[in-house]
């Protein structure tokens, strides 16, 4: 397929239709993050329970909270995907169309990478507040009620992390977050388009929602077994609390330390199979909403594509 431009997507409705497109998808996979983040601080610290699989976490959020209690944190949810994939997909798209080759071809895997790299890296950074009150918002329910936050919104945690910890405290894990999202964008975006260059090779698949559906969980695979443990410790630094004056961990590293020892190797991937699952359908929804937003803004900017 030959692309005739006739006229320009700006860049700040590059950044807007990645954001929607985001905050669409985190609407169907909102649960999936709970269960997620549930399962990666389960057994630590006053936790009420430790979920042994993530259907024994669901039934546990529902029996104990109720239906709506699997969306607990969706509007922080929504805050992360207007910060980080507003961000990261903005700059990704703007990059590999200032990197294209003169013929129009996309660029190499390699720098598809480094472009992944580079926009989950500038993304993770803007929206690590939003990530930390996520984080907290999602794990608030393992806890007994006299050591709950409560949090009622994320502009309540925002506030309230401000006041009672210091600002800086919203950059907190900001390291272990921004090499998550490195590793995330490399794997995720890149492999993505890999994986549908791949499928589109083959005389099985076509350029359609099923193929789109097939590299969004090949790329969701490698993208969770590679994230998981950094994923781990990031979430269990951004969530821990100062007792005494002292964290409970000095750093992503102890973190490590400290799953391993006390609960084995493997544990450095628990919460495996929701995060998988949330991944896979999260790509997949964004990139078709991602998709049809470029559709209708080659449209209105009068950017034809011909056959």
């Amino acid at each position: 397929m030959s692309e005739k431009k006739l006229g320009y997507i700006p860049n700040y409705a590059r950044f807007i239709m990645g954001g929607s497109a985001g905050m669409g998808a985190t609407v169907f996979v909102q649960p999936l993050d709970l269960v997620k983040n549930r399962m990666q601080m389960s057994g630590v610290g006053g936790a009420a329970k430790a979920h042994k699989s993530s259907l024994h976490a669901i039934a546990f959020i529902l029996r104990q909270e109720g239906f709506f209690g699997v969306y607990n944190g969706l509007s922080a949810g929504l805050l992360r995907q207007a910060t980080y994939t507003t961000t990261r997909l903005g700059v990704y798209t703007s990059l590999m169309e200032k990197f294209k080759s003169p013929d129009g071809s996309p660029p190499s895997f390699l720098l598809k990478c480094a472009l992944g790299m580079t926009a989950g890296a500038i993304g993770s950074f803007i929206g690590t507040p939003s990530e930390i009150s996520l984080i907290r918002m999602t794990s608030d329910g393992r806890l007994p009620l006299e050591q709950r936050r409560n949090y009622t919104s994320v502009f309540n945690a925002l506030y309230r992390i401000i006041k009672e910890e210091g600002v800086l405290t919203l950059w907190r894990g900001c390291g272990p977050t921004v090499t998550r999202a490195v590793v995330v964008n490399a794997a995720q975006l890149a492999t993505y388009s890999q994986a549908k260059q791949a499928l589109l090779s083959t005389s099985y698949f076509k350029d359609d929602l099923l193929c789109h559906f097939g590299a969004s969980m090949i790329s969701g695979l490698a993208t969770t077994i590679a994230s998981m443990p950094v994923d781990i410790a990031k979430t269990r630094v951004q969530n821990m609390k100062i007792i005494d004056g002292k964290p409970e961990y000095r750093g992503a590293m102890e973190v490590f330390l400290n799953v391993i020892r006390q609960e084995g190797v493997f544990a450095l991937w628990k919460g495996f199979t929701p995060c998988y699952f949330r991944i896979g359908p999260h790509t997949v929804l964004t990139f078709i909403f991602l998709e049809q937003l470029q559709h209708q803004a080659r449209k209105h900017f009068g950017v034809l594509t011909a056959l």
